[in-house]
């Protein structure tokens, strides 16, 4: 029997399939049974308008079979078959889809197949673990069954064989065992019936395969049950994908149930959400909101993205494309017959496609979270404590492109309700001609409560939105307002107050104690940007205000995760001149200005304490506290 060549172009494109197109070997057995579905499919449509066929879609099977001895594997399918001629278009010449060619032959008058080829490559994959593929096949209405053989890119073979009825069998050998591969474990069960349950466990078609089990003995004792090994066919894929149903057929459960398993987490999904849409890109999507925290999301090694399936075939087990970094939490599966596939159907092409279904599903994840802040606040604020964060840097990403989107689902502890808030429900309480967003930063409310510069306040009763996580000033600073109101921090930024009368002699605190505050100054140097009357504190005799652009509380973080690059933000030294320190300390500057310059110290140091941050000289403070308690 001669032996034909591949053309030229082919054999360079079959060593670059077994060498390069694949990242893994095992999506071999995915291509495999993904062309033997696809008969089957073409044949299920014949029968649609040929009785001859005889066969409904439940007649119809895919069928794996192992011979570890002869190092074998043979998916065998009842599907429409090939004659010579097919033999020598569909696998002659690679990259020729017969499968292609049927959706183009078929548009959109079949609704009810699933066909998944397009570039007529996925068979030739099996070379990558095989050294010799044998192909039976007997093409429905023909009588005589024709063998293609090949042993790779040296060309291939076409006779004449028998076969009892229509459909393929394709029989691959594997390749010897190496030290760097083990082509072998594609012979054991327990490895075809996992790659069948990742890959294909949503082809329509049962897929069987003879398995061992095991049972207790007839008779056998109970106190000591013998057990016996039988085979059995076992369907081992599911068929029916859990997202092609209707969501009112699907019990709370099922979902659960398949969330655990798909995504081993031993938590219940917190919310379900269906899409199933048709038009310009037809798709459907089971989305999940996770019920906990992943241990790693907030770290480097969290991998985003759904899984990707195209006819019910795994294409990608992640694609983080269909997914904004805000909403990165999100798990799920996305399956649609529309997706532009590149030739290993292991990536995707980013192109319009893609680009809608990413869309879509964004705008139906905030939809939930927007309902479920309206409709459930207790499981919302549940949300927010698992995946808030991650909003707050939606809003800061890509310089602020999303936070008109995310703006209304971020939530705030507030200091006078003493919950979390929205930024809507705290503009609706604001006080009257109250023109900004107050709010401060601190390690948690209780600190930032006890902070001086919040107490006036406090003592009038504004609402201050306390900013506990690094990423809040940030996003503020993106936000810079909430319907038309600035956020001012009540730490850094000026209080508003009502107008005041005028001193009789026209002067400020700034003038009438201009002479201290230059004391101050030139006492501190450097280390102070300026030195000011304050008009925060009430009771507490010192504070420290950041100056523009960057507060305490950024510099704070900055710095610790880039610590090679130091930040400095500006230091302001604030002073209430009504409390009695600052009269000790004029009176120390008139009559002792050595002691009004420890004064200056002092206050400086304890300001430092109160804004968090560290001091320059510690021992030198405590010397400096044990000097003056004993004068």
């Amino acid at each position: 029997m001669a032996k034909k060549q591949f053309k030229s172009e082919s054999r360079r494109l079959l060593d670059l399939m077994v060498n390069s197109i694949y990242t893994h070997k095992e999506i071999f057995l995915r291509e495999i049974i993904s062309n033997a579905s696809d008969a089957c499919d073409k044949l299920c449509y014949k029968a649609l308008t040929d009785d001859s066929v005889g066969m409904t879609r439940k007649d119809f099977h895919i069928d794996l079979t192992v011979d570890k001895d002869g190092r074998t594997i043979t998916v065998s399918d009842n599907g429409i078959g090939m004659d010579r001629e097919d033999l020598e278009n569909n696998l002659g010449v690679i990259a020729s889809s017969g499968s292609f060619k049927f959706k183009q032959e078929v548009g959109d008058d079949a609704k009810d197949t699933d066909v998944i080829g397009q570039f007529g490559v996925g068979f030739y994959s099996a070379f990558m673990v095989s050294d010799n593929i044998r192909v039976i096949s007997r093409k429905f209405g023909a009588d005589a069954a024709y063998c293609w053989e090949s042993s790779g890119a040296d060309g291939y073979t076409v006779s004449e064989c028998g076969r009892d009825a229509a459909g393929t069998d394709i029989i691959m050998h594997l390749k010897a065992d190496t030290d760097d591969e083990k082509y072998g474990e594609f012979l054991e069960e327990w490895r075809l019936q996992d790659l069948v349950r990742r890959y294909s466990d949503y082809i329509r078609f049962p897929i069987r395969m003879e398995v061992s089990k095991a049972r207790k003995k007839e008779g056998s004792p109970e106190d000591k049950p013998e057990y016996e090994t039988y085979r059995e066919v076992e369907t081992l894929n599911s068929m029916v994908p859990i997202w092609q149903r209707r969501k009112s057929s699907v019990k709370k459960e099922e979902y659960d149930k398949f969330y655990r398993d798909k995504f081993s987490d031993y938590t219940a999904p917190q919310s379900v959400i269906t899409v199933s849409a048709e038009g310009a890109v037809t798709y459907k999507a089971l989305l999940f909101i996770p019920g906990a925290t992943p241990f790693d999301f907030y770290s480097k090694d969290y991998e985003k993205g759904l899984q990707l399936y195209s006819n019910g075939v795994l294409i990608m087990d992640r694609c983080p494309d269909l997914l904004p970094e805000h909403f990165r939490f999100i798990r799920g599966v996305v399956d649609s017959p529309d997706l532009s596939l590149n030739i290993s159907r292991e990536m995707l092409q980013h192109d319009r496609q893609l680009k809608v279904i990413a869309a879509n599903i964004e705008k139906k994840v905030r939809a939930e979270l927007v309902k479920m802040l309206k409709d459930d606040r207790a499981g919302y604020e549940t949300f927010w404590k698992n995946f808030g964060r991650q909003l707050k840097y939606g809003v800061v990403a890509d310089y602020g492109a999303h936070k008109d989107d995310l703006q209304d689902l971020l939530l705030f502890w507030s200091s006078t309700e003493n919950k979390l808030v929205t930024l809507e429900e705290y503009v609706s309480r604001m006080k009257e001609g109250q023109k900004v967003i107050y709010y401060a930063a601190g390690e948690n409310a209780e600190t930032i409560g006890k902070l001086p510069q919040t107490e006036k306040l406090r003592d009038d009763g504004i609402e201050i939105l306390c900013f506990t996580e690094e990423v809040d000033e940030f996003a503020a600073q993106i936000l810079h307002a909430y319907k038309d109101k600035e956020f001012r921090s009540a730490l850094d930024g000026e209080i508003e107050e009502p107008a005041e009368a005028e001193k009789k002699d026209g002067e400020t605190p700034e003038d009438e104690h201009k002479a201290a505050f230059s004391f101050v100054k030139e006492s501190l140097g450097d280390a102070v940007k300026e030195v000011r009357a304050s008009k925060k504190l009430k009771s507490h005799p010192v504070c420290l205000t950041a100056g523009e652009g960057l507060s305490f509380e950024m510099e704070k973080y900055l710095n610790a995760v880039q610590p090679e690059h130091p930040v400095h933000a500006e230091r302001i030294l604030e002073l209430n001149t009504a409390h009695p320190v600052f009269a000790a300390l004029e009176k120390a500057q008139a009559d002792d200005p050595e002691l009004a310059k420890k004064y200056a110290a002092l206050l400086y140091d304890q300001a430092l304490l109160i804004a968090g941050l560290p001091l320059e000289d510690p021992s030198g403070y405590t010397d400096l506290v044990c000097e003056l308690l004993v004068k």
